[in-house]
């Protein structure tokens, strides 16, 4: 699908609560199919990932009523398989475009005898797999593949638990190694050379499991074989679905706009803090805790004046979805804009790192990239181009940004992409008066 975007034609205003937090989601449903007994879930993620990890436990022994469907998200019954573990599908589990679904799934299956294939879309098939297969080998599972990409066949087993240290810090695979953890006899531990996501220390307890921390260490651990209970989990709003607004609002002249309901987990909101340094007008709010996270009302104001900053490798972790959208609008500010450890970028759904170096070239900024940097000279006119998401979500929401403030219209193809993480994106900038066409 084609979309043809246009300069916004006066600010947007208003408030909105954007979509169920996807990494949050993911693990709500997953960690229900694991447990004992029945688990309540409101405001789950309705996307294509989501559903993957619906379909896929479902196919695992799992029982999911959808108990309603509203503008927030998915409200479910989960019957999770408890101590009797997974069933072995008849087919292969089909994980669509998810890499959330994937590499989870791994670490839940890694520590049952049973054999289960994982598969995907051509772009999950190129995406690497042997970060999270390799250690779990360490720990007794066998995995077959190709050049250690999906199709990916499972045989679980016995365990052992092993102490990680990890090179690149990562939330799903973490997640994973944890996960295959419970089902080993001692304490399984990972150390990151950075903080990534939090949500699976912060979740398990809810569903009885306890987690070891050392934050200042960047460790967790878990001591098995441990058993989760059902438990009933409340999804925030997404905070990378509500950098794209956050943005947008900065960059589009008298702009005022309210999001409710936002996940502000510290491991999450890097964003915000560059955006601070940028000089953009954003408030954080705090206002509750939902699902064991910290939320918040965010307000972002049209920025006149912002200014260039630098993004440091620490950082990247904690704001590695919103880069691209940084990126644009780093187009807008006064100086050069770096990014810096952003190698990662290149084995997300596209190789986002290369294609906002070319998506801002082809608007016509000035930007240089290497490796694992990139760097964007601002202010810079944004003019007319065709683009191509990719089949990225991410970059389909970020070229629609830019082309708010763009001279000309913007057309970007594969744009359904976004209904891998916000299939309202579209709609709710129209709600905040944005003029957009299909």
């Amino acid at each position: 699908m084609k979309y043809y975007a246009t300069r916004a034609d006066r600010p947007l205003r208003g408030e909105v609560r954007v979509p169920g937090d996807k990494s949050i989601s993911h693990r709500a449903v997953l960690f229900s199919a694991m447990a004992q007994g029945t688990s309540h879930l409101t405001g789950v993620l309705d996307s294509a990932d989501v559903r993957s990890t619906i379909s896929a436990v479902s196919a695992l022994g799992a029982e999911i009523e959808v108990v309603r469907e509203t503008r927030d998200g998915l409200d479910l019954r989960v019957t999770g398989w408890g101590g009797g573990g997974p069933v072995a599908p008849a087919e292969a589990i089909e994980c669509g475009n998810s890499g959330t679904t994937a590499r989870l799934l791994m670490g839940v299956l890694a520590g049952w005898d049973r054999h289960v294939v994982l598969q995907g879309d051509g772009s999950l098939s190129r995406r690497p797999m042997a970060r999270v297969t390799d250690p779990l080998v360490a720990m007794g599972a066998e995995f077959k593949s190709r050049g250690g990409l999906l199709p990916v066949s499972v045989r679980g087993g016995s365990l052992h638990p092993v102490d990680h240290v990890l090179t690149v810090a990562s939330a799903q695979v973490k997640t994973a190694l944890l996960l295959a953890g419970l089902r080993a006899e001692g304490c399984t531990v990972v150390t990151e050379p950075a903080p990534s996501r939090d949500h699976t220390e912060r979740m398990l307890p809810a569903y009885g499991v306890a987690v070891g921390r050392d934050k200042d260490a960047h460790r967790a651990w878990v001591d098995g074989p441990a058993y989760l209970t059902a438990a009933d989990v409340a999804v925030p709003a997404d905070p990378s679905s509500a950098a794209f607004l956050v943005a947008a609002a900065v960059l589009v002249p008298g702009s005022d706009v309210a999001m409710l309901d936002i996940a502000v987990n510290p491991t999450r909101t890097g964003f915000l803090r560059v955006l601070a340094r940028m000089g953009a007008r954003v408030s954080v709010d705090l206002d509750d805790a939902t699902g064991g996270e910290p939320t918040a009302v965010l307000r972002a104001h049209f920025t006149e004046d912002l200014r260039a900053t630098t993004v440091t490798s620490e950082e990247v972790p904690s704001l590695i979805d919103e880069v691209p959208v940084l990126a644009v609008v780093a187009t807008a500010a006064s100086g050069t804009t770096r990014f810096e450890g952003v190698r990662e970028l290149r084995v997300k759904e596209s190789d986002r790192l290369m294609a906002v170096a070319e998506g801002l070239a082809a608007l016509g900024c000035t930007v240089r990239t290497g490796e694992d940097w990139l760097e964007i000279d601002g202010p810079c006119q944004l003019g007319s181009a065709a683009l191509d998401s990719c089949g990225d979500h991410r970059l389909a929401m970020a070229y629609a940004v830019a082309a708010l403030v763009a001279q000309e219209p913007v057309t970007i193809d594969h744009f359904e992409a976004v209904d891998v993480s916000y299939p309202g994106f579209v709609s709710d900038l129209q709600a905040l008066s944005v003029s957009a066409a299909l």
